[in-house]
């Protein structure tokens, strides 16, 4: 006889039902495969060019995007769903986006984060102004 205890059937069974179940969990917990989910996946206008400016930022909500303009004029977009976990981010505060699931923060005018828990940048969106529109996504 073994001197190590056996496993019950139904301890296997029970183990092999809740790993999906587990796997769920954790994958609504990641990022995902490293795009920006919910970003634009087409080129899409945002609003009037006028609408961010100098030293500034404007949250643009339904298409998931932040976009920053620079000192020079120049314009920055990046996806606003959190890294950590995926959350769509709803606050902007002057250029300090705030993510309302875990309290993340990030930087508008440069993705990069300024709170844990998140520890990975915003992912960057192509973004152009165009007969005075701002247009963000692919192709931009």
């Amino acid at each position: 006889m073994s001197a190590r205890p056996s496993v019950s059937r139904r301890t296997v069974l029970r183990g092999a039902a809740l790993a999906p179940v587990a796997g769920i969990g954790l994958t609504a917990c990641s990022p995902g495969d490293g795009k920006p989910a919910g970003a634009p996946t087409a080129p899409v206008e945002l609003g009037a060019e006028s609408e961010v400016a100098k030293g500034g930022a404007k949250l643009y909500r339904d298409h998931n995007v932040v976009v920053s303009r620079a000192a020079d004029g120049s314009l920055k977009a990046y996806s606003t769903i959190c890294t950590h976990a995926a959350c769509p981010i709803n606050k902007l505060e002057g250029t300090k986006l705030i993510c309302p699931c875990h309290g993340s923060e990030f930087d508008a005018t440069t993705g990069e984060v300024l709170q844990a828990p998140a520890t990975v940048a915003l992912s960057e969106v192509a973004v152009k102004a165009e007969n005075g529109r701002i247009v963000a996504g692919p192709a931009a």
